[in-house]
């Protein structure tokens, strides 16, 4: 989740406003943001259209950075 932390960053999204979107705890959605726990499909959609609408979900939601090799 390091590309949707940057851009949360980047865009002043705090996690109160994604609690407060996904109507669930803080604990909730730092668990997921440490992948610890998964954003549903419909979760990821409505914060991309949300906070981030020109942003692809690929992007947001990837596991690893852009440009970072997985170990073999």
């Amino acid at each position: 989740m390091k590309n949707l932390i940057a851009e949360m960053a980047r865009y002043g999204v705090r996690i109160v406003d994604i609690q407060s979107l996904l109507k669930c705890s803080e604990r909730t959605v730092r668990n997921k943001l440490n992948n610890e726990r998964d954003f549903t499909i419909p979760e990821a959609l409505k914060i991309r259209n949300t906070f981030f609408p020109g942003m692809s979900i690929e992007y947001l939601f990837a596991t690893e950075p852009e440009g970072e090799d997985k170990p073999a």
